[in-house]
């Protein structure tokens, strides 16, 4: 037990002076000292009740899902029946009074017609219907969402939009940002650090919902002039009807292209204009759907439509095969490129809106650091005159060991780019503690192996083997516990346990090990006779 090779010497000082070095970056800076830009800088990001940042609480429009549901299934339902062979023919679909309602040209083929779309109503995984199928007056089909699917629906949309909201707030280079669940149609988002959340507002309210769809070049300019498209088109307004002339144009409702076959989008400058403009690439297959759709309408205007609104619609001058494609519409060099990091992040499955937005500032964090730090010295200061007065020179080490842990915590946090919150400080203080009843477990059971008459080594050795056991035994609850609450915690708890786990470690390798070493150097050269312990 008391045996270390020079091998594992030389690793254990020195992972310890790698994470010694790893933390002082972050107590420089907690001490608003200027670390020198030449080195390396690792630091421990403070979260938002110590750092400040921004909060915004989100919510979605939940009848906008009921009618995408509504929209989707009126196109699936139409393009099922005009590939059924033989072809269903049926009369204007419509999605008036929330389902979707048809006539068929025949009542003899309602069977068939049910046989094309029950695929459509098939139930979730909770295994509930989604669409309910009924006939009325012989001949007309009516679809009903019911509310599971409705439910199911909206939550998918909500898990979807969380997960965009955090791929954009990445995108902006912030820290550790909170983003969770409120409710059945909310979303909290927090980011430390972030004074201003303007920027964070305009990233996040835009849907960057992209589509390509052909021009009806039917439709009559004093009908577009009242916003009225021709049958089997929609009317979409300009997002700059200036420049236009126009308040909008009509396009084809269905068969068109989506935004989300994309696979990159970036800023860059169109190479005549030198405009900025937005460069996208498809996906294989979005690519061959772009290409047919280019080769199948050369000469012929398509629009490009991003979240409702028309950017430009340009001419097909011939087909674009290579899968990529620009979009330009007078942008800014920052606009071009918060679009581009909004079509890479994807499309909002639903719009969002800001229901409560604030500003936290420093001054509370910066408050609570300093009286963490005072509790946290005085604390320290009280278990090391207890450890030393009462064990002496292992009181000594183990004051040493507690001192290491504490740096070894931050190192660690610092090297695995963690947020320190104000609960992680709760942690990391309980850490403590853990370290110091630890090294009172190992000179107690010291102690009772020299009162029964064992000599110095021996006691030595058998106390850190038997003391070790309880040690790792009564942690390992702390881990699983910690475990536990950093997978399904979030925010505030995540923080705690993060820390409390980390500590953990770093509290058993300096009181089981560390200290072991420095007894055992000690014992080697010195052969004491006796212990005061």
């Amino acid at each position: 037990m008391l045996e270390f090779s020079r091998w594992k010497q030389i690793f254990y000082w020195g992972l310890t002076a790698i994470l010694i070095a790893a933390a002082l970056p972050s107590m420089a800076n907690l001490a608003n000292l200027d670390w020198p830009k030449a080195l390396p800088s690792p630091k421990i990001n403070l979260g938002l009740d110590l750092a400040g940042g921004s909060h915004i609480l989100l919510e979605a429009d939940a009848d906008q899902v009921r009618r995408q549901r509504l929209d989707n299934m009126e196109e699936d339902v139409q393009n099922r029946l005009r590939r059924a062979d033989p072809q269903i023919r049926i009369g204007d679909i419509s999605t008036r009074d929330g389902n979707v309602n048809f006539l068929l040209a025949e009542a003899s083929q309602v069977d068939k017609a049910r046989a094309q779309i029950e695929p459509l109503l098939n139930s979730n995984a909770a295994g509930t219907r989604e669409w309910d199928f009924q006939v009325v007056e012989g001949n007309r089909i009516v679809l009903t969402p019911t509310k599971s699917g409705i439910d199911t629906a909206i939550g998918q949309a909500m898990d979807t939009a969380v997960e965009v909201v955090r791929k954009r707030i990445d995108a902006l280079g912030t820290r550790e940002p909170t983003i969770i669940r409120q409710g059945a149609d909310r979303i909290v988002v927090q980011v430390p650090g972030l004074k201003d959340p303007a920027a964070l507002k305009s990233q996040l309210g835009q849907t960057a919902k992209l589509e390509f769809k052909l021009v009806d070049q039917t439709a009559l300019g004093d009908d577009l002039a009242k916003g009225i498209a021709p049958p089997g088109s929609q009317f979409v307004p300009y997002a700059d009807p200036s420049k236009f002339g126009s308040p909008g144009i009509a396009v084809k409702r269905y068969g068109g292209i989506k935004g989300d076959q994309l696979t990159n989008a970036v800023q860059s400058n169109d190479q005549q204009t030198n405009e900025a403009v937005v460069s996208i690439t498809f996906d294989q297959q979005g690519g061959a759907k772009f290409a047919k759709l280019t080769s199948e309408n050369v000469n012929k205007p398509f629009a490009i439509i991003l979240d409702g609104k028309v950017l430009s619609a340009p001419n097909i001058n011939e087909p674009i095969l290579g899968g990529s494609a620009q979009i330009s519409g007078g942008f800014t060099v920052e606009g071009a490129n918060q679009l581009a990091i909004n079509l890479r992040s994807g499309a909002l499955p639903v719009d969002l809106k800001v229901v409560e937005e604030r500003t936290v500032g420093p001054d509370l964090g910066a408050e609570s650091i300093r009286k963490g730090l005072i509790a946290f010295m005085v604390g320290t200061a009280a278990l090391m005159a207890f450890m030393i007065a009462t064990y002496g020179r292992f009181g000594i080490y183990a004051c040493v060991g507690l001192i290491v842990n504490t740096l070894m915590i931050l190192g660690v946090m610092a090297v695995a780019n963690t947020t320190l919150t104000l609960p992680g400080i709760a942690g990391f203080v309980l850490t403590i503690g853990a370290a110091v009843d630890a090294n009172v477990l190992i000179n107690e059971r010291i102690r009772e192996e020299r009162a029964r008459g064992r000599r110095v080594i021996q006691a030595i050795e058998t106390g850190y083997k038997e003391a070790s056991r309880a040690i790792f035994d009564a942690n390992m609850t702390n881990v699983i516990a910690a475990v536990l609450m950093a997978y399904f915690g979030t925010g505030p708890i995540r923080g705690f346990a993060i820390v409390l786990l980390i500590g953990i470690v770093t509290s058993v390798f300096t009181a089981v090990t560390l200290t072991r070493m420095w007894v055992a150097g000690w014992v080697r050269k010195a052969r004491p006779a006796d212990l005061n312990l």
